[in-house]
């Protein structure tokens, strides 16, 4: 992984906050695990919009595979 230099002006009050709750990280940690964080919080909102598709289709209706909810139901039951 490459490392990337950042200077930057960030909120005090949150930066102090931060820096109380992970005392033992430096700014460049605290700054990785944010980045990290919001990377990862994106991610899953893509994959949550995702699966929204799913929503266009009731669970015991039919497509050409068969019904959702017999084969849940069926695989239940194995």
């Amino acid at each position: 992984m490459s490392r990337v230099r950042v200077s930057t002006t960030v909120d005090g009050d949150l930066l102090g906050e931060a820096r109380r709750l992970r005392s033992s990280a430096n700014d460049a940690m605290l700054l990785d695990e944010a980045l990290g964080a919001l990377v990862a919080r994106n991610r899953a909102s893509e994959i949550d919009a995702a699966y929204l598709a799913y929503d266009d289709f009731p669970i015991d209706e039919s497509d050409e595979w068969g019904s959702l909810a017999a084969f849940r139901s069926a695989a239940a039951a194995s």
